[in-house]
């Protein structure tokens, strides 16, 4: 299932490696690399009395002379940081198998998942990685909101088209993107039978506020104009011990959240627990377009028993 889960030694996709392998970057004030390689001599100290200059190649591979002050090094130790969360960002949590149950009777289109989900992940107004769906299964069932994020498949579609190793799956069950890697294709939007993926056409939300700060694949934060968005079943908070940010910010009690191989799931809102495996077959629970063999990882309990009236149902009862 974990195909994906090896960085190759020599792809060069990254740009953080591009920045190890040149040691320079983006002139004035941009940061560069400890050890960085550039040219100077006694003759050009001697030419620029107010301080050494040193040649940098610029982003757009422009050859410039700057100010050897005013050059920022990265720190090492901010390197091994940003190693140590693509390492752990690609092996997942040892032992943990996540899976998401969503009550399609108690959700009510409160809008707090989604709300959380884009403050947390960068997200503008109009980008989801959850959204609510207002559904009908046929001309005489009532309608009901269903809540739909990325499903996290065993089968993926959208990894085994990516040819940079953006996108893979890992050993915990999470599909996650590398922003790092990304190129912007989109062969993975396209393999996504449910349409669970984003591109980010424009800079993302407060791009200015998160530029300094390092990558983090499990929560794909700093997003990146050109690339691929989605639903990440907030890894970042499951490092941490907590449910995802749609999980504990439903007030309705829609979302359950657990690890099958405990065969344990977590109320967002109740915080009770129970047997994944019961809870499915006791409320007759089911994957979405599973004729696909996609092997989703988030169950839908049908819409029986509604606890809020169904969408258009609230208007005919006001008027009653």
């Amino acid at each position: 299932m974990e195909e994906n889960t090896h960085i190759p030694e020599n792809d060069g996709e990254g740009r953080r490696d591009f920045l190890k392998k040149i040691g320079i970057f983006a002139g004035v004030g941009v940061a560069a690399a400890a050890g960085a390689v550039y040219v100077a001599s006694d003759y050009e100290e001697r030419k620029h009395p107010e301080g050494k200059k040193v040649r940098v190649l610029t982003a757009d591979g422009q050859l410039v002379e700057v100010p050897e002050s005013e050059l920022q090094k990265i720190e090492q130790e901010e390197l091994d940081i940003e190693d140590e969360m693509q390492r752990r960002g690609r092996e997942g949590i040892p032992g943990k198998s996540w899976v998401m149950v969503i009550d399609l009777a108690k959700c009510r289109n409160a809008r707090m998942c989604i709300a959380a989900c884009q403050a947390a992940h960068q997200l503008r107004p109009d980008q989801y990685h959850i959204n609510t769906l207002v559904m009908k299964d046929s001309e005489h069932s009532a309608p009901y909101y269903m809540p739909k994020p990325c499903y996290h498949c065993d089968n993926p579609p959208c990894v085994k088209v990516c040819p940079v190793n953006a996108t893979f799956k890992r050993q915990d069950g999470i599909v996650l993107i590398d922003n790092l890697r990304c190129i912007g294709c989109r062969f993975c939007v396209a393999a996504c039978p449910y349409s669970a993926r984003i591109f980010n056409w424009f800079e993302p939300r407060d791009s200015e506020k998160y530029k300094d700060q390092p990558y983090d694949v499990e929560l794909n934060v700093p997003q990146k104009k050109g690339t691929i968005s989605k639903c990440l079943f907030s890894a970042d908070r499951l490092r941490k011990g907590e449910l995802p940010y749609c999980v504990s910010s439903c007030p309705n009690g829609v979302y359950w959240f657990g690890d099958m191989n405990e065969d344990v799931v977590v109320n967002g809102t109740t915080k009770e627990a129970v047997r994944f495996s019961q809870l499915i077959k006791d409320n007759g629970g089911y994957t979405y377009l599973e004729e696909l063999g996609t092997k989703p990882r988030v169950f839908y309990l049908p819409p029986k028993n509604r606890i809020f009236p169904a969408p258009g149902e609230e208007q005919t009862a006001s008027h009653s």
